[in-house]
């Protein structure tokens, strides 16, 4: 199976039903907007984790990584990485990784759906995203300061809001849609992915999509660290 559920949907709590049963659906070819796969490809998976905040609502996972001046500098991402012999397959390659980057108990996190594996050309990563339920949150945080700087939960409602919804554009030409979270601005490949996620469950909110803003003014203005990397670029999904 390339996507779809996990477990069935009746299972979960009602706000996240809708989308785990949508991914039996997903069109896996308006997913790949990249060329096919050539020379050699690393496997990879990324964990999209959705718990749910008494006060804020449904809310995702992400990690803040590390300024160090390379390419992932100071840039947003899911939890995630390239696959171990060990793993068996994404979900233990996304859950593994969770924990090294974020510290979080694997026991609390139930994953409930695959989406559709996306090949990334700049990076020569094949990724597969891993929807997990956190149906018990646990303490996160970076577990090495030399790979992540933050850690932090980011309810929907922010996501979706339209104030917070923009494109950035890079010196290079590429040009995508962007998400200001607290101190963090989300790009790049995340951006396209958290796109398509809340599309997809029905959360997304009319947004000015003609808004388009030059990606260092975009990273200053939200407060974020690290300079304009070369990771995410022309990741777009």
């Amino acid at each position: 199976m390339t996507h779809g559920p996990l477990v069935d949907p009746a299972t979960l709590p009602e706000w996240i039903r809708p989308l785990v049963a949508a991914t039996a659906d997903l069109d896996a070819d308006l997913w790949r907007r990249f060329s096919e796969p050539t020379g050699r490809v690393r496997d990879a998976a990324v964990l999209i984790l959705l718990g749910e905040d008494p006060e804020h609502g449904p809310d995702l996972l992400f990690q803040l990584r590390a300024d160090t001046g390379g390419s992932h500098s100071g840039q947003v991402a899911f939890p995630g990485g390239s696959a171990e012999p060990e793993d068996g397959g994404p979900v233990a390659t996304a859950l593994r990784e969770a924990v090294e980057e974020t510290g979080l108990d694997p026991s609390g996190v139930v994953p409930v759906a695959l989406l559709p594996p996306l090949f990334v050309p700049v990076s020569g990563f094949h990724v597969t995203p891993v929807l997990g339920w956190w149906r018990t949150p646990s303490p996160v945080g970076p577990v090495d300061p030399a790979e992540s700087q933050a850690v932090a939960r980011v309810p929907v409602a922010h996501l979706v809001d339209p104030a917070n919804r923009f494109r950035v554009g890079h010196p290079s030409g590429f040009t995508g849609p962007a998400f200001a979270a607290p101190g963090m601005l989300v790009w790049g490949f995340t951006a396209g992915l958290l796109t398509m996620v809340l599309a997809t469950a029905g959360w997304e909110r009319p947004w000015d999509t003609s808004d388009v803003r030059d990606l260092d003014a975009a990273w200053r203005s939200v407060g974020s660290a690290g300079s304009v990397g070369s990771a995410d670029v022309g990741a777009e999904v």
